[in-house]
């Protein structure tokens, strides 16, 4: 490979990107590392359900990464040069798949680099060599311990002003919601979009950036209902807001709370802490919602189901990326079973998760098998009571069914109907149904409740699994 380590220098746009790049020139980061010629191609697996796709050409130094990072090149794409110029890990030789012969293609087409530009004369600074190795890191800390005093209080000092920092934007947000209330519902429902962004940018300004995002496509869930259900809808969504408000200001460090309100944790954290609860069993992907966002990034969710329920029911993957780095590749298949080990982010309801190990399943078993289905009740909503009671705030939850069918009321709405009698509960679909599965005999279905909808994912009939995603 032409890259060696000055090219690895020159290219990177910083020092920090350096070492970043350097923890990932490991064999053991990657699910795939392969190369033709002087292209070269991996998976790096992030903190998402799906592994950041990587390409490399060294023959005109052009590099691609579908990760969000807005540094170019990235720490992947940097550490993928890495591994190439270093020669201790072996790249398996093969065809570029599509994706990569794709980027290819449109790259060389327009007859530029593409991808990436070319190093400028020097490294300015930037240095591979001045990248500490943990052995030294932790050989400093030793020597130096009045710099480490004074590390760990500036960490605590950052930490403290974040805080500080958090609580003066839920206070304006708490203002902001009683301005709502006190103008009137319908007029905010009119005026949702605008007003959501303009307290959106406040918070992103006072370190809230999780809970911009989330107000900031308010306006998106409340389009999607009818004129006459938006007032209540929106009644829910500030509900809400404010039990989030309440549940940082009794515990601003509780891990959930500051996923919802800050930011998430990142893989290394929630897979390196001692107290993440890891549950290995039997899953099954019930489906993915994929959702563009208003800031420009994709909200991949992949939704699984435990098939040996001794905790933990449901699992959810999340992944982010850049609307223009297009649509990921097929991680998961809806319908396909595996076994893996799970590491659930910190939860009083554990429901966000990371992949740590996977591999095929042994045998595939059914829905029945599993304890899954359960017999018709005269209030199918009580399986959400625990989502419901611990994490109050969420915005929808799975929901396991009982026996039902999918029915058509006569203004044209779709509704899930218990198959109890013609007087049991029914619950109203976020989404048509296809025209197939209506009045068909489902012998248990699974969807996200929002407490207004049902989007359904999975269900089973007499003809097999339907994936309803």
């Amino acid at each position: 490979m032409p890259f060696d380590l000055k090219t690895i220098e020159a290219l990177a746009p910083d020092q920090a990107s350096l070492g970043a790049a350097s923890k990932l020139a490991k064999a053991g980061k990657w699910a795939r590392l392969e190369r033709d010629g002087e292209l070269y191609w991996g998976e790096c697996q992030g903190s998402g359900a799906n592994p950041y796709r990587v390409i490399v050409d060294a023959g005109d130094r052009g590099y691609k990464c579908t990760c969000p990072s807005r540094k170019f090149p990235c720490k992947h794409a940097l550490a993928l040069m890495w591994l190439g110029a270093d020669g201790a890990v072996s790249f398996q030789t093969g065809a570029p798949p599509e994706w990569v012969t794709d980027w290819l293609g449109r790259r060389r087409k327009g007859g530029g680099g593409g991808g990436g530009d070319e190093p400028a004369a020097s490294s300015g600074g930037k240095s591979i060599a001045a990248i500490p190795t943990t052995e030294m890191v932790e050989t400093a800390a030793a020597e130096d311990p009045k710099a480490a005093a004074r590390r760990e209080a500036a960490r605590e000092k950052r930490a403290e002003n974040t805080r500080a920092a958090i609580a003066g934007a839920l206070e304006e947000l708490e203002q902001w919601i009683n301005d709502q209330l006190r103008l009137g519902l319908a007029a905010f429902v009119d005026d949702a979009s605008e007003r959501c962004r303009r307290i959106a940018a406040r918070l992103v300004d006072q370190k809230a950036a999780a809970l911009a995002s989330r107000i900031d496509e308010m306006p998106a869930r409340l389009l999607e209902l009818r004129n006459e259900e938006r007032p209540e809808a929106a009644i829910r969504e500030l509900g809400k807001l404010v039990l989030l408000i309440k549940a940082w200001a009794a515990r601003p460090d509780d891990p959930e709370v500051r996923r919802q309100v800050a930011a998430s944790e990142t893989r290394e954290q929630v897979i390196g802490h001692p107290d993440t609860r890891v549950v290995s069993s039997a899953w099954e992907v019930l489906g993915e919602k994929i959702q563009t966002r208003r800031d420009g990034l994709v909200r991949h969710a992949t939704w699984l189901m435990n098939l040996k329920p001794e905790e933990c029911r449901y699992a959810l993957l999340l992944d982010f990326y850049p609307a223009s780095a297009g649509k990921r590749s097929e991680s998961f298949i809806a319908g396909e079973q595996f076994e893996a080990a799970l590491a659930f982010y910190a939860s009083p309801v554990p429901l966000r998760a990371l992949v740590v190990e996977r591999s095929p399943a042994q045998t595939c078993l059914p829905w029945r098998d599993t304890g899954f289905v359960s017999n018709a009740t005269s209030d199918p909503l009580s399986p959400c009571l625990p989502f419901w009671n611990g994490r109050p705030w969420e915005i929808e939850w799975p929901l396991a069914l009982p026996p039902g069918r999918i029915v058509r009321d006569k203004g044209g709405r779709c509704w899930w109907r218990a198959e109890a009698g013609a007087e049991s509960i029914g619950l109203p679909l976020a989404r048509e149904a296809p025209l197939p599965v209506l009045g068909m005999a489902l012998g248990a279905t699974v969807g996200l409740w929002n407490g207004m909808r049902l989007d359904l994912l999975a269900a089973q009939s007499p003809f097999g699994r339907l994936d309803l995603s």
